[in-house]
């Protein structure tokens, strides 16, 4: 077991030290996920435009990221490191960069309070 967390622990360190960060992004009613490279973005804005353009195909103008400001039907969460259910944009950007493990997109009806 510790072996498994050291291994781990030096997978993210490589990540960091290369600069790219992996996530898998999930997308409730779709069968196929994908990765995306959190490095290649600056904030929570344009992570959520290039996965709105992603899974929906849409350009939306800078600023008006539906998953982000309530209007579209889902929720964009995160798993961190330690398996809980967070809404992107709770945290500053540099702390959710350094907690994500997987990204989900779920319908708003399933969120839990």
């Amino acid at each position: 077991m510790l072996a498994n967390q050291i291994k781990s622990e030096q997978e993210g360190l490589s990540k960091i030290n290369n600069r790219h960060l992996s996530v898998k992004v999930n997308m409730e009613g779709s069968l196929i996920g994908r990765k995306i490279d959190l490095y290649a973005h600056t904030s929570y804005e344009m992570l959520a435009q290039t996965l709105e353009n992603m899974f929906y195909g849409t350009h939306n103008a800078v600023g008006s990221s539906r998953l982000l400001n309530g209007t579209s039907e889902f929720v964009l969460t995160y798993e961190d490191k330690e398996g809980d259910c967070m809404l992107v944009g709770d945290v500053p950007w540099q702390m959710f960069l350094g907690s994500v493990k997987r990204l989900r997109i779920l319908r708003n009806t399933n969120m839990q309070h």
